[in-house]
């Protein structure tokens, strides 16, 4: 069950944060004068959203529970909220909710042979499933050699499984490899703390949030900020260690799982006719042959 304390806590800090993203200015308001706080007041957020000073100071305080969805978007839209802050504002309504406070604890989804066979029916394009953690569950035999110095990484487990966040943050080789670490980095964050909204109740998705908060002064400031990513689709970019450069796209497919669970298709790709798509074809290959190598050492 998650903590309600934990929860107030994080509405309390999500409404601040965006509050004092805008502007009066931007709220349609006038400036004033002797401004002590960033942003907006809490009574001129009232105002936009057409409730009491008393109310939303209440709401602030992270007292969320049994508020209408009417009122929740009159807030978001106050606050400028986008489409994913505004689902991860009505995701934590729902967590404090006592009702979703009682459903069953989320398990660890199995993969189904099907999928595994699926992704591995791709040989042209990077392809795996990860969790919600950004834990990978299943690859490919290209995305894993693309991954290649995460996969060998001391932040993987001993059983193979690895972690995105705990790769980016804990491993200062990811500083090589991901040729914009720090935009990452904030998708990173950003994807685990809509997570969180969604599942308060993951007991090792708040482990693995603490381990990088105590371990990580990036990851600490990052997941302060308050930022959130729903998605995560576009360009790119890394160093890898065998092939030099690559730019490529990827995209990801949501695929419900058992368990209350949620598994992510994510599949690289490079433009046909690039270097990137030769570099990818290179890298297919060495694959190949390190895999059919280890097989003979093993005969």
């Amino acid at each position: 069950m998650p903590d309600s304390a934990d929860n107030r806590t994080t509405i309390r800090d999500f409404l601040i944060s965006r509050r004092a993203k805008i502007s009066p200015e931007q709220a349609g308001l006038p400036a004033g004068s002797r401004r002590r706080v960033p942003g907006l007041r809490r009574e001129e957020v009232a105002v936009l959203a057409g409730v009491s000073t008393e109310w939303y100071t209440r709401l602030e305080k992270g007292h969320i529970s049994g508020i209408s969805e009417d009122v929740l978007d009159a807030v978001a839209r106050a606050l400028h909220l986008d489409e994913e802050e505004r689902t991860y504002l009505f995701d934590l309504a729902h967590a404090a909710r006592p009702k979703a406070r009682r459903n069953p604890r989320r398990t660890e989804a199995k993969v189904e042979p099907h999928l595994q066979w699926l992704i591995d029916s791709i040989t042209m394009s990077a392809a795996f499933l990860r969790n919600g953690r950004l834990d990978v569950v299943a690859s490919n035999a290209l995305a894993r050699a693309l991954h290649e110095p995460m996969f060998t990484s001391d932040t993987t487990t001993a059983n193979g499984r690895a972690n995105f966040a705990r790769y980016h943050f804990l491993d200062p080789a990811s500083q090589d490899f991901f040729a914009d670490w720090e935009a990452g980095a904030a998708a990173t964050v950003a994807l685990l703390r809509a997570e969180a909204g969604r599942h308060p109740d993951d007991r090792l998705l708040r482990e693995l949030v603490g381990e990088l908060c105590t371990l990580s002064t990036e990851f600490r400031a990052m997941w302060a900020s308050h930022d959130i990513r729903i998605r995560h689709e576009g360009v790119k970019r890394l160093q890898h260690p065998v092939v030099g450069a690559l730019e490529l796209t990827y995209q990801p497919l949501v695929l419900p799982a058992p368990s209350r669970a949620v598994h992510e298709l994510t599949v690289y790709t490079a433009e046909p006719g690039t270097i990137h798509e030769e570099r990818l074809k290179i890298l297919a290959t060495w694959s190949a042959t390190a895999i059919a190598e280890a097989a003979h050492r093993s005969d």
